[in-house]
């Protein structure tokens, strides 16, 4: 039986789920594509290659393996992503929660039932109506809180980059009544992906000890920023910009707290993580950014210490 255990992002990391890139199927049309990055490379004819993302995601395993991290993947399905799997389900605490994802996604779950097996059935829960919407790239749990991203705006069920709605955080708060559960909403747009915040992970993660990447404009609210801010303390705050989170700059991986996974390219990012003591093992990963995600979105831990 797997032993699940989540308590925050940045605790040792023991066993993951590791999205794959193989059998990906060719790129999709704009009418496929979920959100504006991807729409954006699809347009120019740089839309990222199966050979590319599956290299990029090998390096990621080899860092994995060197800590000595047990890694899950996917059962191949043909023609078929299953890059990101942080937003088919999350881990929090001791419980499995399956998402309810986009209908086109459905599939990606069914290919770590193997995994799923492995976990005691009364820790596993799935949202009752389909009208209770997560995904695993709005949820982060940070030691006595949990944070989710959401959308509050009244066209919210037009706007395929809108994940998280006010039914889904009030589930997760359900399920974790001693917890103190923050939503903060996010700006969205489907025409451009500067402006765009997909998930909470795209605007803001905490990393190390007691410091956090944030992306100040990811925010609607002016005081949900603020609430972070009081929260970690400006000067333990990494601040980037349109362009740092266009790139997925927010989005790298703890393997502990004190070794992270970065994409090679966030040279800015990467030399303040060294100078706070942050060991960080670069990986190329800008090929996967173009489909606005990045090192959290493609992971979803199992156990951390």
């Amino acid at each position: 039986m797997l032993k699940l255990n989540i308590n925050n992002e940045t605790s040792r990391l023991r066993a993951v789920v590791l999205g794959t890139a193989k059998s990906n199927g060719p790129a999709p049309t704009i009418e496929e594509a979920y959100d504006p990055k991807s729409i954006e490379h699809i347009k120019a004819g740089t839309y990222p290659t199966e050979e590319d993302m599956t290299a990029e995601m090998a390096a990621v395993a080899s860092v994995l393996k060197k800590y000595d991290v047990k890694v899950y993947r996917p059962e191949v399905i043909s023609d078929y992503n299953q890059i990101f799997a942080r937003d088919i389900a999350v881990v929090i605490e001791d419980k499995f929660i399956k998402a309810n994802i986009l209908p086109d996604r459905e599939k990606e779950i069914k290919a770590i039932q193997y995994v799923i097996d492995e976990i005691d059935p009364k820790k596993v829960f799935k949202a009752p109506s389909e009208d209770i919407h997560f995904e695993g790239g709005d949820i982060m749990i940070h030691n006595d809180y949990i944070f989710i991203g959401t959308y509050k705006g009244e066209d919210y069920s037009d706007c395929i980059v809108a994940r998280t709605n006010m039914k889904g955080v009030d589930y997760i708060k359900g399920l974790f009544p001693h917890k103190k559960v923050i939503e903060f909403d996010l700006n969205k747009s489907m025409t451009d992906p500067r402006s765009n915040a997909l998930h909470l992970d795209c605007c803001f993660q905490p990393v190390g000890v007691n410091k956090a990447i944030i992306h100040k404009e990811g925010f609607r609210n002016p005081k949900d920023y603020e609430f972070l801010v009081d929260l970690f303390g400006m000067e333990n705050l990494f601040h980037i910009d349109k362009n740092e989170m266009y790139s997925m700059c927010s989005n790298i991986f703890s393997i502990a707290e004190d070794v992270v996974i970065s994409e090679q390219n966030f040279k800015r990012l990467n030399a303040w993580l060294s100078k706070n003591g942050i060991k960080v093992e670069e990986v190329p990963y800008a090929e996967i950014a173009k489909q606005e995600g990045l090192l959290r979105c493609s992971t979803m831990p199992l156990i951390r210490d």
